[in-house]
């Protein structure tokens, strides 16, 4: 490789509009710099010995679900963030209960903690607040060994509109991967919404999607902010129920 393991990174683009400095979209880890106060890519090809190699098969699909919702950082009982590796210590329990499926929150990297995860910065980096890429496939795989399904919160409604930290803007402009305009914002949560219009935007989730599933193992999604994938209103004042 071109760069060491851990080295971090960014991405100078030059085009009509002047030069950025963005966070490569297709980043396997981003880690926030201490000195700076922002995220950058980080370099992420362990040497063989220390990736975590898969164990254990996917168990079978369950007939029905009874899904375990949490997020990673605050599952804990004591005042801090908690980790991946701290999370398989809490499988064992979840599988008492009866659960067969763990759905996680917040994985997919995300620079502002206070949006639980659904203000997406980096698609393809697992957060490193939790750990390393290694440690999340070691608690995958733990779940599995327990007959766990595990599903991951996927947000391909919109990416967070942080530039700095984030794909928004990546080449400078409102439109690279989503909408330009007003049409290009959703300010209720702060963020911009993706145009499936665009093969490449179609080609970066769906990839999004496989990746998750290969690289890490997880058996399936739960998609946020579907309203505003559906619709142009994104589901705001409107009532969906039956009565």
């Amino acid at each position: 490789w071109a760069l060491p393991h851990r080295s971090q990174f960014r991405l100078r683009i030059q085009s009509d509009h002047g030069s950025v400095d963005r966070v490569p979209a297709w980043t396997k880890l981003a880690c926030k710099n201490p000195e700076i106060g922002v995220f950058n890519g980080i370099m992420w090809e362990p040497p063989p010995s220390e990736r975590y190699l898969m164990r254990h098969a996917r168990p079978p699909r369950p007939a029905n679900l009874k899904i375990y919702e949490a997020h990673l950082g605050i599952a804990g009982t004591e005042e801090r963030i908690h980790t991946y590796l701290d999370f398989k210590d809490i499988l064992p329990r979840i599988k008492r209960l009866g659960y067969n499926a763990l759905q996680i929150m917040a994985v997919a990297e995300h620079a502002n903690a206070s949006s639980f995860g659904y203000e997406v910065t980096s698609f393809f980096a697992p957060s490193s607040r939790f750990g390393t890429p290694d440690e999340l496939k070691e608690l995958v795989d733990t779940a599995h060994a327990y007959g766990l399904t595990v599903l991951m919160d996927l947000v391909h409604s919109h990416c967070s509109s942080n530039q700095v930290d984030g794909i928004a803007a990546m080449d400078g402009t409102d439109h690279c991967y989503t909408h330009g305009g007003h049409k290009g914002k959703q300010d209720q949560w702060h963020a911009s919404l993706f145009d499936y219009g665009k093969y490449e935007v179609l080609r970066f989730l769906l990839s999004n999607i496989r990746w998750w599933i290969e690289e890490y193992g997880f058996d399936g999604f739960r998609f946020g902010g579907v309203t505003s994938m559906l619709y142009l209103s994104h589901g705001v004042g409107k009532h969906f129920g039956h009565d």
